[in-house]
């Protein structure tokens, strides 16, 4: 892939020279509100990079004055045919799927807004780093139409309280509010934000591609169990892991005192 292309005008693509690839919403007049044809622009970037083996790390941005506005309400209410509606959830969930199903870690870097699916977009990233200014909201049922979609990623991050609290009222809450509730990692001043997203990307991209790969997988896959089932499930995941090459050579360097040289591939 060349060092910058577009999937579209509504997403940006572009990778550098850390291993880190950059997806961007590109709809800023309607505050990168969530088309059709954005999310499946979108699925496609997160495919490209998730597929591109010198990609460690994926950023996930928006253009203009916020991250992501949700869904576009114009195009919602253009057909009431129900099938329509199906299409533009069904797609919706696809595209967060795509983000935890991928094998790179996905940071969110937020800026302005993150309101409903745009929310949703934050809550199913790995992780996420916000400017201080930032505002995140669930407000659907302040216009009749509960964030039914972004209840799943949202009650999947913070606490049920919290998480109820958002859908209830559909309140914006601001930046030092989401980090405290653990919707995001890190809050910066906005000047410090491109840096801060970077930095933690370069530091989860200088480990071993490999065992990313199987961390996140095993990560999402453990959660839904019980205790036991999960450590039943990671302890055979540890065993795997541990005959891969990346394993070997990261203890060895280690006991060496030296960096180590990740392979990045299975035995």
């Amino acid at each position: 892939m060349p060092d910058k292309q577009h999937a579209s005008e509504t997403v940006l693509i572009k990778k550098d020279e850390h291993g880190i690839g950059h997806i961007t919403i590109n709809r800023p007049k309607v505050y990168n509100a969530l088309s059709i044809e954005c999310m499946e622009n979108l699925i496609r970037a997160l495919d490209i990079l998730s597929a591109d083996s010198s990609v460690r790390v994926i950023i996930l941005a928006g253009s203009g004055k916020g991250f992501c506005a949700g869904h576009d309400l114009k195009e919602l209410r253009s057909s009431q045919e129900k099938t329509f509606h199906e299409k533009i959830f069904d797609l919706c969930s696809s595209l967060m799927l795509s983000i935890t199903r991928s094998p790179k870690p996905v940071i969110a870097k937020v800026h302005g807004i993150a309101t409903a699916a745009g929310c949703q977009l934050v809550a199913s990233c790995d992780l996420a780093v916000a400017e201080n200014n930032a505002g995140f909201a669930t407000p659907g049922v302040s216009i009749g139409l509960f964030c039914s979609t972004p209840m799943v990623a949202l009650s999947r991050n913070v606490s049920k309280k919290h998480a109820m609290e958002m859908l209830l009222t559909g309140g914006l809450i601001s930046a030092q509010r989401a980090y405290e509730t653990g919707l995001i990692n890190r809050l910066v001043p906005i000047e410090q934000l491109d840096q801060a997203t970077l930095d933690l990307a370069k530091k989860i991209a200088s480990k071993s591609p490999l065992a990313l790969k199987i961390g996140k997988r095993e990560f999402y896959e453990q959660l839904d169990r019980n205790e036991e089932d999960a450590y039943r499930y990671c302890n055979q995941v540890m065993v795997e892991n541990l005959t891969t090459r990346d394993a070997q050579e990261g203890i060895d360097a280690f006991m060496e005192k030296r960096s180590p040289v990740w392979c990045g591939v299975k035995p």
